[in-house]
């Protein structure tokens, strides 16, 4: 048994407790309906003084219905604590609901928070809740951010039990990989609780308050990394067990009883995954709390990543089969239909059918059908000696030549179309910034429900002349006969094209002008079929996208033209 760790104390929120504004508990900062913004309002239970202790400065007094900057119309107070408001608003400009964290220009935190704001937009990932607004004015600080309406807080998810393992190692998978892109720019969240982690209606998982929430509760940290992997693990942790990994109650969670130390979650419930558990113990025993059983103990997001990446893979389960009701003859299939009920008790007798075809007509009628078969035989059998006289005539005829028809050829059949699996794939970027790296091989991993997809652009469906265009290079193992690439794609809309390129390696050697090209398609609708004219041999095939769709917000990104591409299939 692992020793109970310390080094993220700091980030179990106790966020429980009553808010000081209960009339604003009916939805988030950040759009999740029906739950309040816990992330920023546990301290004040917690002992932290307040604006009239502290001598912090006085939260802005506004009203629903103030304007801000003549367009962020304020809706409702979500949260008022400790000189600051968060509050649900409307964007009268794009016609659209965003959360508004506000606070006194004087405010001690103003500034920081100003910087983190600012930091986290651009950072740009889709992963994280889009802060979309950082704005000094008129003796005010407020940060504008996207409002998910759509979307759960794991808070939630775990009233009702523990998450399925599925779904567990997607949100550790998704939830680290975000934090690790997050510190390789120099942010850090040191607040990431089960209040900040939300799943929308598509399944992905995004995060909210990226340096923000931490900056507005003048929370720092000396191993940023450490703390914000030590919270993963304790978030996995949860999702495994329904149990804060910590003696505190928490987040509406249980804590573990006292004096037993951190124990792993499979010993404290049965039937949770062997390799998720143990990964939730290298994440959080970072002080050398480490079991015999486990391996060394993840301390950066990066290398948490690392270790997910060594486990073997989790598929999703498969869907329940439901068997069809019972299939029930209706009555007038089973001969019933017109009859009189029958009484209570009542012997039915059953009537004998009359002989067939004994009545006047029936006697004509098999008479009439007698005279077509002798009719219909006699006219065969005058043609069939019609045909056999004149063929016998023609093979007396010395003169007579016979010909072949060369594509009746019996030795040349046409080849069966084969499946060819995908070995490898790069993300081709010919200027700017890569589209998604991390999420290419989603797109050959014969789940539907991941994807790779482009940035979100302003202007379409054409991307040039922000992009020439942008694409995904694969590598089929060995030179490959390729004739048609299946393609499924996330977006409807006019219109997608894709065109096909052989070329020589993930890092082609020439540009696109320089390379082969195999097929092109273009569609409207979520799937498309490249189809070359002719068969072209090569190892590595280039899927280049020179037109995307206008495509509404939805999960992960907001409108715009973009597009994303689901699963491919090569065939040859």
């Amino acid at each position: 048994m692992a020793e109970r760790s310390t080094a993220a104390v700091d980030v179990a929120d106790n966020s429980g407790d009553e808010p000081l504004t209960a009339q604003a508990d009916q939805s988030t900062a950040d759009g999740v309906a029906n739950n309040r913004e816990r992330d920023t309002d546990s301290d004040e239970a917690q002992g932290t003084p307040t604006s009239e202790d502290s001598g912090t400065a006085s939260p802005p007094e506004l009203h629903s219905g103030h304007k801000l900057a003549r367009r962020y119309r304020l809706e409702e107070c979500v949260t008022r604590l400790d000189g600051f408001s968060s509050w649900r608003a409307v964007d009268e400009k794009l016609r659209r609901a965003v959360g508004v964290h506000l606070l006194p220009a004087d405010h001690p935190r103003a500034r920081s928070v100003l910087a983190a704001a600012r930091s986290s937009a651009l950072l740009g990932d889709p992963r994280f809740v889009q802060v979309l607004d950082a704005v000094e004015e008129d003796d005010l600080v407020y940060v504008v951010h996207e409002w998910l309406p759509d979307a759960t807080e794991l808070t939630a998810l775990l009233a009702s039990g523990p998450l399925e393992v599925y779904d567990a190692y997607q949100m550790v998978s998704q939830v680290a990989s975000a934090m690790a892109a997050a510190h390789r720019e120099g942010l850090a969240h040191l607040r990431l609780s089960p209040n900040a982690v939300l799943r929308t209606s598509t399944g992905q998982w995004r995060i909210r308050g990226l340096a923000v929430n931490a900056a507005l509760r003048g929370i720092s940290s000396e191993t940023p990394q450490r703390t914000d992997t030590e919270a993963i693990g304790a978030l996995l942790y949860a999702t495994l067990t329904q149990r804060w990994p910590y003696e505190s109650d928490a987040h509406g969670l249980a804590g573990l009883p006292k004096d037993i130390g951190l124990i792993p979650p499979d010993q404290v419930r049965a039937g949770v995954h062997r390799g998720l558990s143990e990964l939730a113990m290298r994440a959080l025993a970072n002080d050398g709390a480490t079991a015999s059983r486990h391996e060394s103990p993840c301390t950066t997001p990066e290398e948490l990543v690392k270790a997910i990446g060594e486990m073997p893979r989790i598929r999703p389960p498969e869907p329940a089969y439901t068997a069809p009701p019972q299939y029930q003859r209706t009555a007038y299939q089973q001969g019933a239909y017109g009859r009189p009920a029958p009484h209570p008790g009542a012997t039915q007798p059953v009537p004998t059918p009359p002989p067939p075809l004994q009545s006047r007509t029936g006697k004509a009628l098999k008479w009439g059908v007698s005279a077509l078969l002798i009719a219909a035989l006699g006219l065969g059998s005058w043609q069939l000696a019609d045909a056999l006289m004149e063929r016998g005539g023609k093979a007396d005829d010395p003169n007579q030549t016979q010909t072949t028809d060369g594509d009746d050829k019996n030795d040349e059949q046409t080849k069966p179309v084969k499946p060819i699996s995908v070995q490898g794939a790069q993300e081709y970027v010919v200027s700017g910034e890569a589209q998604a790296p991390q999420d290419v091989a989603k797109t050959y991993d014969s789940d539907a429900s991941t994807f790779w997809r482009t940035k979100r652009y302003n202007e379409g469906p054409t991307l040039a002349p922000y992009k020439p265009g942008v694409g995904i290079v694969y590598d089929l193992g060995s030179p490959q006969e390729v004739s048609t690439m299946s393609i499924g794609l996330r977006y409807t809309g006019d219109h997608t094209t894709v065109h096909l390129y052989a070329t020589d390696a993930l890092s082609p050697s020439t540009g696109v002008d320089g390379m082969k090209e195999i097929a092109t398609a273009t569609t409207t609708g979520t799937s498309l079929t490249a189809e070359a004219s002719k068969p072209v041999k090569t190892q590595y095939v280039l899927l280049w996208m020179t037109d995307v769709p206008n495509a509404p917000s939805d999960g992960y990104s907001g409108a715009g033209y973009k597009q994303a591409i689901t699963d491919v299939t090569f065939k040859g």
